[in-house]
């Protein structure tokens, strides 16, 4: 009988002398003086690609079979073979080639050569059929769906927050409106102004930048919840590191005060990586061939134990260090990414969760410490990368979040509903959040942003 299999388990020596039908893509094709050709396919179930011998006695092999090109679609009908060559355990013998969809050689973009990460962001509708974003899309699979084992495994619901919102979390601003007025005779009040109270929400409304707020109000009635989805914010950077669309991961738990919430992050952190190592074994080890110690750092996060450090010992310890900076240290600042990899990198040489940050430089949500100064503020610094992690214990004290809204200027009415998980049954809880391409980046060792998601929205980008 013949079995339908992947690539990946025809790579396998469990199909060994079993007939088998399998379906992919063509990467290469090499005929032989010998009489049959070599084809390798590839359907994207593994890095590495099946080689299929194909035998001259095949009817087709003459008018098809040495016509196929790179990137054409085959099926292929045969018998899996132990394989005396180098690198491959497997192999097939070929029985039957159909051609499925065929490939136009002298236009196709993916040839047998290097390409660069910017030409390939130029075809993202193709990229992933290469090596590297074949790659990057199976483990952001796995860690998408190590997520949520993380979370159901651990007692959390799933929540889903709204992706349109009239609440601005970070109190930035950077948002992007959602309207169905039109800009070329939008309604107007009597100051001029376009007036949103006609648009279909009866008030401005935006794309969201979290789930936090959101989410917090189902924490207030099960415990343990999270979110996760995308998030955007309209900022107006063309750096390596931003993009306009992105997903995030935001937990929040009742009952949980700082230092438990720090427990939960450097648990969950360490759980991505652990399953990526063992489920994304050849993958990974294919980005550690260019970045040769990918795989060192990734294991080294694994087994160490966090360093907690406050923001106001890692300022002195900045200071103190010798070590020319570009951005200047001083109490009061927002750490810049070189700061917080020195701290991982030279100083400790391990993660580091820094807390209890200046009031100033942080959301309202944040709860404020008893020196009126600072926040429970934490964030979580990797090497390479530095922050990759940012969460808080949340301010569940009425009065203070009132003035912390009032100090960073924010409407009080717009967020009466958030104002109400203080007024009925407030509790002390927290939450963080984990920008998923920002772990990708971290976990793969690729420096762009553009390159882990499938289909970058940056400033001026928004094909497909």
């Amino acid at each position: 009988m013949t079995i339908k299999i992947t690539v990946a388990e025809a790579r396998g020596i469990e199909f060994i002398d079993r007939d088998v039908r399998l379906s992919g893509w063509v990467r290469t094709r090499r005929d032989s003086k010998g009489g049959f050709s070599f084809v390798e396919i590839n359907d994207g179930t593994s890095l590495g690609n099946i080689q299929v011998i194909v035998p001259q006695s095949l009817p087709n092999y003459e008018t098809i079979i040495k016509t196929i090109t790179p990137g054409s679609s085959v099926l292929i009908e045969g018998i899996v073979k132990k394989s005396p060559a180098q690198g491959q355990s497997t192999e097939i013998e070929a029985t039957l080639i159909e051609l499925i969809g065929e490939s136009d050689a002298a236009t196709y973009p993916l040839q047998k050569k290097g390409h660069s990460l910017e030409f390939l962001r130029s075809i993202a509708h193709l990229r992933v059929r290469t090596n590297t974003f074949g790659a990057v899309a199976r483990i952001r699979n796995t860690v998408s769906y190590s997520i949520h084992r993380f979370f159901q495994e651990n007692g959390f619901i799933y929540v889903h927050t709204p992706i349109i919102t009239a609440s601005d979390c970070e109190g930035a601003g950077q948002m992007f409106r959602v309207t169905v007025i039109d800009a070329d005779n939008p309604p107007r009040n009597n100051s001029g102004k376009v007036d949103y109270s006609q648009d279909f929400f009866g008030k401005s409304s935006y794309l969201t930048v979290s789930g936090q707020l959101n989410v917090e109000t189902y924490c207030a009635g099960l415990s343990k919840v999270y979110t996760f989805g995308p998030t955007f914010r309209a900022e107006n950077s063309n750096t390596s590191r931003h993009a306009a669309e992105f997903w995030m991961i935001e937990p929040e738990i009742a009952f949980c005060e700082l230092s438990e919430n720090m427990a939960w992050a450097e648990k969950f952190l360490k759980r991505l990586i652990s399953d990526v190592l063992t489920e994304r074994r050849e993958d990974i080890e294919f980005f550690n061939r260019t970045d040769t110690t990918l795989i060192e750092t990734l294991n080294n996060v694994v087994s160490s134990d966090f360093v907690r450090l406050s923001y106001t010992d890692a300022v002195a310890i900045l200071e103190k260090c010798g070590k020319k900076f570009d951005f200047k240290v001083g109490w009061g600042i927002d750490l810049q990414s070189e700061h917080e990899r020195y701290l991982t990198e030279e100083h400790f040489k391990s993660p580091v969760i820094l807390y209890d940050y200046p009031r100033t430089i942080k959301p309202f949500y944040m709860r404020l410490n008893e020196d009126g100064k600072t926040v429970r503020a934490m964030d979580l610094l990797v090497p390479r990368v530095g922050e990759i992690i940012g969460g808080s214990e949340r301010e569940y004290r009425l009065d203070l979040l009132g003035e912390r809204m009032k100090e960073q200027k924010l409407d009080m009415e717009a967020y009466r509903w958030y104002a109400d998980l203080r007024r009925y049954g407030s509790v002390p809880h927290s939450g963080f959040g984990l920008g998923l391409e920002r772990a990708l980046m971290f976990i793969t060792g690729i420096g762009n942003i553009r390159d882990v998601i499938p289909f970058p929205r940056t400033t001026g980008n928004c094909d497909y």
